[in-house]
């Protein structure tokens, strides 16, 4: 029997250790789902949320409760409900966040955002517009519906008795709220200290707003307070509402936010969320909540509208002009180049180089102009060598293909002598003529200008004679060709800076080889250039030359009068000095070695 009794004992305390064990465990789980406290900052990649309607989470982690567009709501709540102790137990709770409502109009926005604890996370029931996204016209007010709402209202509706278009109100079952206050806090101090003075805040702005609600079963009063984000929490609160939470909201409830739009398009967001049961809500980190997407006003829509067009047409005309300018400019530069122009490429100027070398061809840089067309002064931006450049019209020209071949032959002439030929242009129906620069200009400018430069002694006159003589000898007889001027006159012999004679303006100059007959070439040159009497198909000889040079000592010689007395009598100064006698004497060197040729190497390689 004792056995037996000892065994029953056993049995009973078993099944005793059994249930004390489950309730014990039943009682754990109850407390790990009871236990409620969380802090979001930024809800990117969170599961632990519900959503429904028109709520998302956005791509930067922003929780966005309605989507900018008219007549929709969304819904957002914690997975784990909020469990509540027997109305005999006291308990508190604790919640911050942080909203923004962001409108396309900046007076109005549509229609409100609410903080939320209902018995259900399921409001597909509940209608857009004015009714929150909580409730419908059947169930608006019904003490059945147990949820309590802090609504943050951007709208007046008379049928609701709100008390302005921006107030911060208490909902218990239904709209209309058991208490209201306009949007705003007092600066009260805080950490900073302040005036006390109430702060009215506007919420449609755009701006991000922390707001808090506390409730403790001690004074069952919830108290809400407002402050724009990053500003110390106001001491106190703008809201304080006695409110008995154990009658209304049952012991399990769901937490989170509802919002709804009505014809106007409006954004609502969450940036951030922290919860605590029986506690104090962690404080949220500013630094880590995302910034917020901005809309356009309906003012800078309308100024968009306005001035976009004015703008993007004000535009394409500065592009069509810049492109019209850019266009002329190709094709005031453009230059023919032809397949037979290459092999003398190396001795062409681009036309943009003279163009800038002359300034522009104008007229302060004009050197001189006859029947050829004019010359004009010019700087090289390249090298800033000094060069003439002879502007040439051509258009009545048969043959250019040969007379550019002619000009390049005679730019290989190097003599001291003789003007350097460095290289030419050519431009639609215009040829350029580039040669070194004469710093004392023609022997004409000494002789007949008005009033002359400088008065030459005889022996500036001679030698100057001498230089073209010997300038002649280097045509006739000593290049590789034959070529003969056919126009020497003192506007022809042009003077450097030592003031040396040299021939220039090879305009109509024939070019022939050694012992051909000279009728056979082309003229150098074009028609504006001949005297009268001196046609393209005039016989050419050296009696022509002789004549043309008898000229050039011929009028030197009227023109020195001064210093005819006391200077030594020469055969050049009697004037009977012919073109052969000056030839043969420069070739003999009877007149002193200065007299004797020299060659110097050119542009053109010779």
């Amino acid at each position: 029997m004792h056995i037996l009794l000892v065994g029953r004992n056993t049995s009973s305390t078993r099944t005793l250790f059994f249930f004390f064990f489950f309730f014990l465990l039943l009682f754990l789980l109850m407390k790990v789902s009871c236990d409620y406290g969380f802090i979001l900052n930024g809800f990117n990649g969170l599961k632990n949320l519900s959503l429904d309607g028109a709520s998302s989470i956005t791509l930067t982690g922003l929780l966005q409760l309605t989507d900018a567009t008219s007549n929709t709501m969304g819904h957002a709540f914690h997975r784990t409900p909020l469990c509540l102790p027997p109305p005999s137990k006291p308990f508190s709770f604790s919640t911050t966040f942080v909203f923004a409502i962001v409108s396309r109009n900046s007076d109005i926005s549509g229609h409100d955002i609410a903080f939320v604890m209902s018995p259900t996370g399921n409001l597909s029931t509940a209608i857009s517009s004015q009714f929150l996204g909580l409730f419908n016209r059947e169930n608006n007010g019904n003490s059945s519906n147990h949820i309590i709402a802090v609504e943050i209202d951007t709208i007046m509706n008379s049928e609701f008795r709100d008390i302005d278009y921006n107030h911060v109100g208490v909902n218990v079952n239904g709209l209309v709220s058991v208490d209201s206050h306009t949007a705003g806090y007092y600066d009260d101090g805080g950490s900073d200290g302040g005036d006390g003075s109430f702060k009215n805040m506007t919420r449609t702005s755009g701006q991000a707003i922390q707001m808090w609600v506390e409730f403790s079963s001690e004074d069952s009063k919830v108290n809400i307070t407002l402050a724009l984000i990053g500003t110390p929490k106001p001491s106190r609160p703008l809201l304080s509402t006695a409110i008995n939470f154990s009658r209304e909201i049952f012991e399990k409830t769901y937490v989170g936010f509802s919002s709804a739009t009505g014809p106007w398009l409006t954004s609502h967001y969450i940036l951030g969320w922290s919860f605590m049961m029986d506690g104090q809500a962690e404080p949220l980190d500013y630094a880590k909540l995302l910034q917020l997407p901005r809309f356009g006003t309906k003012r800078d829509l309308r100024a968009l509208v306005t001035w976009l067009p004015l703008v993007l047409c004000a535009l394409l005309l500065l592009a069509v002009v810049a492109i019209a300018l850019i266009e002329r400019r190709r094709v005031k530069f453009a230059e023919i180049l032809e397949d037979w122009e290459l092999e003398y490429e190396p001795h062409r100027f681009a036309y943009k180089e003279l163009f800038r070398a002359t300034m522009g061809f104008k007229d302060k840089m004009l050197l001189g102009r006859g029947g050829f067309g004019r010359v004009y002064r010019g700087v090289l931006p390249s090298s800033n060598a000094e060069v003439a450049v002879k502007r040439v019209s051509h258009e009545s020209r048969p043959g250019m293909k040969e007379f550019v071949a002619e000009i390049v032959s005679i730019g290989r002439l190097c003599h001291r002598n003789i003007v350097q030929l460095l290289g030419y242009c050519r431009m639609k129906e215009e040829l350029f003529l580039v040669y070194d620069f004469m710093s004392n200009s023609s022997l004409d400018k000494f002789l007949h200008g008005h009033p002359p430069k400088a008065s030459l002694d005889w022996a500036q006159r001679f030698q100057i004679i001498k230089g073209v003589a010997s300038g002649l000898l280097y045509l006739h007889q000593d290049w590789e060709k034959i070529v003969i001027h056919r126009d020497i006159k003192a506007s022809n012999v042009l003077l450097d800076h030592e003031m040396n004679g040299r021939l220039g303006d090879f305009g109509v100059a024939r070019l022939y080889d050694h012992g051909n007959d000279p009728q056979t070439t082309y003229i150098v040159g074009h028609d504006g250039l001949h005297r009268a009497g001196a046609g393209q198909d005039r016989e050419v000889n050296h009696r022509d030359r002789r004549v043309r040079f008898r000229s050039v000592p011929s009028r030197s010689r009227l023109r020195k009068e001064a210093g005819r007395a006391g200077a030594q009598r020469t055969p050049a100064a009697s004037g009977g000095l012919g073109a052969g006698e000056v030839e043969r004497g420069v070739a003999a060197g009877s007149k002193g070695p200065e007299i004797a040729r020299r060659r110097r190497r050119g542009a053109f390689g010779c």
